[in-house]
């Protein structure tokens, strides 16, 4: 993931920041406790495309 790209990129649901995990490549909104996949490199900053984090799942 491009750290530039990274860096503009906000949660569309509550505009916070988000965390690039490189190993499930998945940005990760803490807020809002949801994760945006990354598809052939391409973020897909869509709320209904977002997998919900479970409640044991490191935010």
């Amino acid at each position: 993931m491009d750290s530039k790209l990274l860096e503009i990129l906000v949660c569309p649901v509550c505009k916070g920041p988000l965390t690039f995990v490189k190993s499930a490549q998945e940005l990760i909104c803490k807020a809002d406790r949801l994760a945006f996949p990354i598809k052939d490199g391409i973020p897909v900053m869509l709320e209904e495309e977002a997998r919900q984090l479970a409640a044991t799942e490191e935010a």
